[in-house]
């Protein structure tokens, strides 16, 4: 019989209540919180924050406080990856983002949703992981919503919020999200 962990890293439905994954969520809460109170000049109490919460690339990922996420073990950063200040990321399942990536101020991530059936929405949730490539530029306050996957070389417009898969090498925004044209090398 799987876990409720296993059952949430596999997208299936799963009680967030369990032991386990409520501890796992407050670790990583203590993380955000000591990482939050860092100061500019404490670079290097900030790495080995990322380097503990995080599932992989904390080492060189630049991330400006606040920080907030579920898990942080689900969080896998390529090289020299930025986050500017207030993002977040839900974690239930895996988030894989490749290298020199940058994220405006505000972005969220989400990979937790929830059931539309009102009474099993009370009990369980799960979750789909979002993928995002490499040189991809993600404006402020932009939403990615689960099972995204956004293509290396994107542009996403500040505000937008991506409920479908974004192919690589364009510029797309808006609410939904959609592409408006290829970025020409």
């Amino acid at each position: 019989m799987p876990t409720e962990k296993e059952k949430m890293l596999a997208g299936e439905l799963y009680d967030a209540l369990d032991p386990e994954l409520t501890a796992a969520r407050a670790r990583a809460q203590d993380f955000c919180d000591d990482f939050n109170a860092t100061r500019q000049r404490q670079q290097a109490e900030r790495q080995e924050i990322l380097q503990q919460l995080l599932g992989g690339g904390g080492d060189s990922a630049s991330i400006q406080p606040p920080f907030y996420c579920d898990y942080g073990t689900n969080i896998f950063l390529g090289e020299r990856v930025y986050f500017n200040f207030n993002c977040v990321v839900l974690d239930v399942c895996e988030v894989r983002i490749g290298d020199f990536t940058f994220l405006g101020p505000g972005v969220h991530l989400y990979t937790a949703t929830h059931p539309l059936d009102a009474q099993l929405r009370r009990t369980q949730e799960f979750g789909k992981p979002v993928t995002i490539g490499s040189d991809v530029w993600i404006g402020g306050g932009a939403i990615v919503c689960p099972g995204v996957s956004i293509g290396s070389k994107t542009v996403i417009g500040a505000g937008s919020v991506v409920t479908k898969s974004i192919p690589p090498g364009v510029l797309a925004a808006g609410n939904p999200c959609r592409v408006i044209r290829e970025i020409a090398t």
